[in-house]
């Protein structure tokens, strides 16, 4: 018994340890009303669940015993029963208890988990819309109609459960024979005949209910052209079921006649025929219309019903007001005709966020418990009154990089605590030797938004990695022991330490709250560390997506998490949205398919849980969180989403209206990837608007993969974020733009269409942009052979000279890395610009951006440059300048801080090709190779990799003279390679 009081006390407080901290966790947050709401409302339900269920399966228990008769029959089946009943008996009184308890706690966590539906029913809104077929208000099938199926489906099991109850204990204690009847008698006691009729009548109510709801969720059916009631459905299905429920009335009326008159041959006919009218008339016949009705004549009886499903899925979609255009794209280069697009062409992003991680952590990282991110981000700053595309990152705490010696418990949860400032770069210009070109870093922070914002909070408590816990906080006067930077002042012990100050999560001064957070996270140090003090506060699930998901768990929120400067905090923001499977007649999109891509593959960390379908869904809320203190913000974005008022109404307080968003943080909102990738997967199909081509599905698309990935199954190219300015634009703007290919079995890649959404959400002035989330469509002829996404990649790895090129970097310590392949609608057609980057193979790896790879038609570019590029493709006059185009400066505006590895100019080779107007590269300029080209070719090669392994172990020492010389070496041999080769009548110049 000891032991057992001792297990109870240890559960007891383990579960008081996690109920107290989630508490005080949410009121530090100023989310309380959540907790509560949500634990209330789960607790009510599990509750009733629990009661209807054990207490009517208690009570079919205790009727059917109570009513048996006194006397069993004499008969060879009960003789038998008589066994078991002498067997059941000693614990007769603990089955029919506990049986019940049983049964009512699975039913109580199946209603528990219910709350999101009960709660939408009882504050939903109206949409102002009714469905075509019932003429009913969609906030019924969305709101009230998911309620209403779960409680028929809930009462229908516990009828079945405790109709099997009663008719096990009647059958065992003599009430209920299944065999002949002695002298023909009844076969059931009046009481055991009225216990079964009175459930059977129960169960054919809930049945009938059954068949009437599924009428309205056939409008949400899923289809295998389209989704929503068909034909069929509205014709044949809806009144089946309309008569079957009005079968099952009948029949439950007789079971309540043999309750009372003892004959069991009228339900008995009437379960047959509802049996046998549930076969014809609920299968046979709508079967029967749809293969000898509809099959031979599909198009014209279900063009009324397709056009319902893409009027229904434009609009719940958000893709009803795409702005089209036919763009009779040129796949021809003329001498220029960048000139009217010159501003576009300068804003070309040549940094690829997803590969230039590694050059921001060996460049800015500065410290090794400082990490980034492997994916970047994307967005813009104002520098010097100038919108500017960039790559922005946050240095994040990065215990991993710490030594074994340095890891215990005081340095990972007291030390190291937080991670320091932002790193910027600008997106289409490049520093030295094709090295970012930050315009923001170093430690402690300085460069163009450290002016901007006259200062910012660079610390950064709360990350998308920062996976541990934090003690910070200490009495005043105390000496600071958080690590900020280590540094030359000697004063301060060689580093500069900091105190948190604020409010960033639950006090654990007191002695109660250590032992709960102790017991919570398993460390008994927090009960015994002097670090723990009264001013104490303890930092946990620091990730900005699970803290905006566990306020506000009714939300969906987008997978990429990215990070801004907003007055002088930086803030990570998160696109969340309100989804739906209940919209009618719009077709139902599995959300993981849809925003899966090379992004999704490469991000780390958990998966975003994701609904399975979605047929509606709105980016309703923007939610941030603070990286210093963690505070949470959700702002309404869609305030006329009937979804998201449903949920204001359930938590009032927790969503703050538009107008409160900043001027600051308006210029960093855009508009969100995952929206965008599911939009786009539509619109593969749904741009067809007219029926009976829907019904044909000649003119469907598809995404392409993505064509820079070496998977064995290729994912989907993801959008790309650029400021361009499509036809009929009067300026450029920041937008997320994705291409299309044709549809169905064919691996012809063309490209036939062109879709951008208009991305910059407003101005500093906080006014929201007019055209936000503007999608443009640019659809091209049918008749024209533009290449598509892939077909580009394989002109540009198939090009002989290029491929040579860059084959015979790779052949030493290099490796080539082709970055993003961005598309634009430019000089009349479509530009696509790749950069290429080079790093080295071993030791000290970060890639440089060494070259440009450019195609428009069949014309391809390739130089050191975007300009030159651009001039090879464009009869050597893009018609834009070269200080517009992108092209490497001579100084970053941030150097790299000195002292750390990688700092120096990376001497790689410069004397790759350039690209003909034609699009075929000429051979560089070399010296005329001897006769000997194979033996030549062999010294060249050889001497290339003895100069890289040279350069390498220089690099690592930081020996930057003998470096540089290894580099120059490595120039000529790679140029003498060249040389070698074309001398042996390998080059395709």
């Amino acid at each position: 018994m000891a032991v057992v009081a001792v297990a109870v006390v240890v559960a007891a407080l383990l579960l008081l340890a996690q109920f107290w901290t989630e508490v005080k966790w949410f009121e530090q947050l100023g989310f309380s009303r959540v907790i509560w709401t949500e634990w209330g409302t789960r607790a009510a339900l599990f509750a009733a669940g629990f009661l209807i269920m054990a207490g009517t399966v208690f009570w079919s228990f205790t009727a059917a015993y109570r009513s048996r008769p006194i006397y069993a029959p004499s008969t060879p089946e009960q003789a038998t029963l008589d066994q078991y009943r002498e067997a059941v008996e000693p614990l007769r009184r603990v089955v029919m208890i506990a049986a019940p308890v049983l049964v009512g706690f699975f039913a109580g966590l199946a209603a528990s988990a219910q709350w999101r539906t009960v709660l939408l029913a009882f504050n939903g809104e109206s949409f102002g819309e009714t469905d075509p077929e019932f003429n009913m208000d969609l906030g019924f099938f969305v709101f009230t109609l998911p309620m209403l199926r779960f409680s028929v489906g809930f009462l229908i099991s516990v009828v079945v459960i405790a109709g099997i109850a009663g008719l096990i204990t009647h059958y065992l204690y003599g009430g209920l024979r299944v065999g002949p009847s002695a002298a023909g008698g009844p076969r059931t006691t009046p009481s055991a005949r009225i216990h079964l009729s009175v459930v059977g009548a129960v169960g054919l109510l809930l049945i009938a209910a059954n068949y009437w709801l599924d009428r309205y969720s056939l409008l949400t059916n899923t289809g295998d052209r389209f989704d929503g009631a068909s034909y069929a459905d509205v014709n044949a299905v809806i009144p089946s079921k309309g008569i079957l429920a009005v079968v099952a009335i009948f029949v439950a009326v007789l079971f309540i006649v043999t309750a009372f008159r003892g004959d069991w041959r009228l339900p008995a006919i009437g379960v047959g025929l509802m049996v046998v009218s549930a076969i014809a008339i609920g299968g046979i016949y709508p079967a029967v219309v749809q293969r000898f009705q509809v099959n031979p004549n599909a198009q014209e009886l279900e063009s009324e019903f397709i056009q319902r499903n893409i009027d229904a899925t434009l609009s719940a979609f958000g893709i009803d007001d795409v702005e089209k255009e036919q763009y009779d794209a040129t796949t021809e280069a003329e001498e220029g005709a960048l000139r009217s697009d010159a501003e576009t062409a300068a804003s070309i992003r040549l940094l690829d966020p997803q590969i230039v991680s590694p050059s921001f952590r060996q460049l800015q990282q500065n410290k090794q418990y400082y990490n980034f991110d492997d994916s970047l981000s994307v967005d813009r700053y104002e520098i010097d009154g100038e919108s500017r595309d960039t790559v922005i990152a946050v240095r994040e705490l990065n215990l991993d990089g710490l030594g074994q010696d340095q890891r215990n418990w005081v340095n990972d949860h007291t030390v190291y605590t937080h991670g320091y400032g932002v790193v910027a770069a600008f997106g289409e210009q490049t520093g030295p030797d094709g090295r970012p070109a930050f315009f923001e870093g170093g430690i402690p922070s300085e460069g163009a938004i450290t002016d901007l914002e006259g200062g910012y909070e660079p610390r950064i408590y709360f990350s998308p990695s920062t996976d541990t816990y934090s003690i910070v906080g200490a009495p005043e006067g105390t000496k600071a022991w958080e690590l900020d930077y280590q540094a030359d002042d000697q004063e301060n012990g060689g580093q500069v330490n900091t105190t948190f100050a604020g409010e960033a999560g639950p006090s654990v001064g007191s002695f109660g709250s250590k032992l709960l957070f102790a017991l919570k996270f398993g460390e008994e140090q927090l009960l015994f560390s002097d670090r723990v003090t009264s001013e104490s506060q303890i930092l946990y699930d620091r990730d900005p997506q699970q803290r905006v998901s566990k306020v506000a768990p009714w939300l969906t929120l987008d997978n990429k998490v990215y990070p801004a400067v907003v007055d002088g905090r930086v803030k990570w923001i998160v696109d969340a949205y309100t989804t739906t499977n209940a919209y009618p007649y719009s077709a139902s999109t599995p959300l993981d398919e849809a925003v899966a891509d090379t992004l999704t593959q490469q991000q780390g960390g958990a998966p975003i849980e994701l609904p399975e379908e979605v047929n509606y869904i709105r980016n309703s809320v923007k939610a941030t969180v603070d990286a210093y203190d963690g505070s949470v913000d959700l702002y309404a974005w869609d305030d006329e989403d009937p979804i998201l008022k449903a949920w204001t109404n359930v938590f009032p307080a927790s969503v703050k209206p538009m107008e409160e968003i900043s001027g600051d943080l308006m210029s960093h909102v855009r508009y969100p990837e995952d929206l965008f990738k599911v939009q786009r997967t539509l619109l593969s199909q749904y741009h067809v608007t007219d029926s009976a081509e829907f019904f044909s599905g000649q003119d469907f698309w598809n995404n392409p993969t993505d064509p820079t990935s070496d998977a064995a199954t290729a994912p989907l190219q993801p959008p790309y974020y650029l400021t361009l300015q499509m036809p009929g634009q009067e300026e450029s703007s920041f937008s997320l733009t994705s291409t299309f290919i044709p549809g169905g079995n064919t691996d012809r890649e063309v490209l036939t269409g062109f879709l951008a959404a208009d991305a910059d959400a407003g101005s500093k002035d906080g006014t929201r942009a007019e055209d936000y989330g503007k999608l443009r469509l640019l659809e091209l002829p049918r008749d024209t052979t533009v290449p598509g996404p892939g077909q580009v990649q394989n002109n540009f790895d198939s090009n002989p000279t290029i491929s040579e090129q860059l084959n015979i970097l790779e052949i030493g310590a290099s490796t080539v890395r082709r970055g993003n392949q961005l598309t634009l609608p430019v000089g009349g057609g479509l530009l696509y610009v790749q950069p290429v980057y080079i790093q080295s193979t071993g030791g000290t790896q970060f890639p440089l951006l060494r070259k440009v790879l450019v195609a428009f038609g069949d014309n391809i570019g390739f130089a050191d440059t975007l300009d030159e590029a651009l001039d090879q493709v464009f009869d050597g006059d893009s018609g834009v300048e070269a200080s517009d185009a992108g092209t490497a400066e001579d100084e970053a505006p941030i150097a790299p801080p000195t002292g750390e590895p990688g700092t120096e100019p990376s001497g790689e080779p410069s004397g790759e090709p350039s690209v003909e107007p034609s699009g075929e590269p000429s051979a560089p300029a070399t010296e005329e190779p001897g006769s000997g080209g194979s033996t030549e070719l062999d010294a060249a090669l050889q001497e290339a990799a003895t100069a890289m392994e040279e350069a390498t172990a220089a690099q690592q020492d930081g020996d930057w003279a003998a470096y540089g010389e290894a580099q120059d070496r490595l120039q000529q041999a790679l140029e003498d390679a060249i040389a070698a080769e074309e001398a042996q009548g390998g080059s395709a110049g």
